[in-house]
């Protein structure tokens, strides 16, 4: 039997983990199964090669889904691939690996699946502003996203780490422009809180923090007021998440939009699946795919 690893933290928790076999039933993948990996946040990097070196040698392996570990494994594995492409390259950060006859390619892919989501609910016009909360792997494809397609007048990131600004401002510098991005070096929320009450209507807030799901409480206290017609987006779909909540809160006060990570989920794994089992899924094999797991969506109100 082949096999498909998922490297994160808590991988037993996904729904992905329950869901895989009907996903595979319904893109018929075969004979595979999904086996997890659970490393903790920021692991030994002879931790991630040891599971990376595994995936390479391993006959019967397709690949791997990296959550949460995106730039630590792509820092600390990057000998190890004997092809990176062009959006791995430029975050620093791999989401998808897959087997090509023998060799292993790395693959970015959240720039891909993240603007695929971001296009089901955020307008392409209107120039808000966008606040990202958290400066990791996500935020780096999202960012990279907004700045290619989307006209945003200006977007602002927010992280606890210097060195993840760093990494992402020269990220934005390879691609030509950093020009209306603002990096913030921050844990207090009551600053996070003061940053979005400073946005205009019409808004993005994004919580890319891990906050709610992989670590405890939210980036933001609940005396922050959201934007008027504002869009919210809570990358997690699972965990207490205590950002999402606090945005539901002032959903119709504020005439919010506000969407969890569930749609990005669905997203994630298509384009992944469909680098690794080199397959094309069209809009009506993410409709099967996304009707499958409905059953598995967590009820987040």
């Amino acid at each position: 039997m082949q096999t498909f690893t998922f490297i994160g933290v808590t991988t037993g928790q996904s729904a992905a983990t329950r869901l895989f076999p009907a996903w595979a039933r319904e893109l018929d993948l075969g004979d595979v199964r999904l086996v997890g990996c659970d490393l903790p946040i920021h692991a030994a990097p002879e931790r991630y090669r040891e599971v990376v070196s595994r995936i390479k040698a391993d006959r019967d392996e397709r690949g791997g889904l990296v959550t949460t570990h995106k730039v630590d494994v792509f820092e600390a594995c990057r000998d190890l691939f004997d092809s990176v492409d062009e959006s791995a390259e430029l975050c620093g950060e791999t989401s998808c690996l897959a087997k090509r006859e023998g060799r292993l390619w790395a693959f970015a892919t959240d720039s891909i699946s993240s603007g695929r989501a971001l296009a089901e609910f955020y307008p392409t016009t209107g120039g808000g502003e966008v606040l990202c909360l958290g400066a990791g792997g996500s935020a780096a494809a999202i960012t990279v996203h907004l700045i290619r397609a989307s006209p945003v007048s200006r977007i602002t990131v927010v992280n606890r780490s210097a060195r993840r600004l760093e990494a992402m401002r020269g990220i934005h510098a390879k691609l030509g422009s950093d020009a209306g991005v603002r990096y913030v070096e921050n844990s207090d929320p009551l600053i996070n809180d003061r940053l979005i009450g400073d946005l205009p209507p019409g808004s993005l807030v994004i919580n890319a923090t891990g906050m709610g799901k992989d670590t405890p409480g939210s980036p933001i206290t609940d005396a922050a007021v959201f934007p008027e017609g504002g869009y919210v987006w809570e990358l997690n779909y699972r965990g207490e998440l205590d950002f999402l909540h606090q945005a539901e809160r002032q959903q119709a006060s504020r005439q919010l939009q506000v969407e969890d990570g569930w749609r990005y989920f669905i997203h994630g794994w298509a384009v992944v699946m469909e680098r690794v089992f080199e397959i094309e899924i069209d809009d009506s094999g993410l409709t099967r795919l996304a009707a499958v797991s409905e059953s598995e969506r967590p009820k987040t109100i």
